[in-house]
């Protein structure tokens, strides 16, 4: 019996806490009965139902023992949903630093920037020297104009250039042309008027010259016919002349004249409107 008792409390000790406490009660409960059979050992009976009751409270001991297993193996259905971060239905998701919206910065670079108002008024400084024969006229007004951009060019050296004779130059197509071969950059554009200048046209003819002076370039304009100055002076070419535009004033609306026909009136103010109807038929290089 003692033998028994012993492998019995080596058994418990090896089983799980929560069957220790168990086992420990049965412990002390076989250890009573012992007891008690050890005192009646010529009791025959009393042992049978001695071990009749230690066999049923094993039996027992083993039903609780594996109840206990069964609900540690099972989770509990009251835990909390909490106990997962996942689970959590209030958790929000976090945002990626790039889903944040990020203001757009103007890159000063490439910023489009107002073109400058240009001058109410200006004048080119330039070298005016009157024409050398009866029909070098377009070759010195070609000279004058050229003469605001600082290039020096003699008034023979630009007849060659312009095919100019005795007839004179052509038109302006030949001034653009050689005015092109001087300026670096082939500034120069021809504008042709062949009838009456229309609203049009002056408008263009004054956005032309204050763009030009504003840059530095002389216009050359090929006119015929009569025109009055500002001062009422008279200016008759009926086979043709060209004369240098060398300025402007009230924003283009009055144009600076630099004319080698006369070197004792070298220079004069015309308005834009009559320059241009000074021009019909003909054109200019801008």
């Amino acid at each position: 019996m003692k033998y028994h008792l012993k492998r019995h409390l080596r058994r418990l000790a090896t089983e799980r806490p929560y069957q220790i406490i168990a086992g420990s009660a049965a412990a002390l409960v076989l250890a009573g009965g012992t007891g008690a059979a050890l005192t009646a050992t010529d009791d025959a009976p009393t042992r049978q139902e001695s071990t009749a009751a230690v066999a049923e409270l094993g039996s027992r001991l083993g039903d609780t023992a594996s109840r206990s297993e069964a609900r540690i193996a099972v989770p509990s259905p009251s835990a909390s949903p909490s106990a997962s971060p996942s689970a959590s239905p209030s958790a929000s998701p976090r945002r990626s630093p790039s889903a944040s919206p990020t203001a757009k910065v103007a890159d000063p670079d490439t910023t489009r920037k107002a073109t400058p108002k240009p001058p109410s008024s200006k004048v080119l400084d330039y070298d005016y020297q009157a024409q050398t024969t009866y029909y070098y006229c377009g070759p010195a007004a070609v000279r004058n104009a050229l003469s605001a951009t600082g290039i020096e060019r003699s008034q023979d050296t630009l007849a060659v250039a312009l095919g100019t004779t005795e007839m004179g130059t052509n038109s302006a197509e030949d001034t653009t042309r050689v005015l092109n071969q001087q300026v670096k950059g082939d500034p120069y554009r021809t504008r042709m008027i062949p009838g009456t200048a229309t609203k049009a046209q002056i408008d263009r003819l004054q956005a032309d010259v204050v763009n030009a002076v504003r840059n530095g370039r002389a216009v050359v304009s090929n006119v015929v016919g009569d025109a009055t100055d500002t001062n009422g002076g008279w200016h008759s070419f009926p086979g043709g002349h060209y004369i240098a535009v060398v300025g402007y004033q009230n924003d283009g609306r009055t144009v600076r004249i630099a004319d080698s026909a006369d070197p004792s009136l070298p220079a004069y103010w015309i308005s834009t409107i009559d320059l241009a109807n000074w021009m019909a038929t003909r054109g200019y290089s801008a």
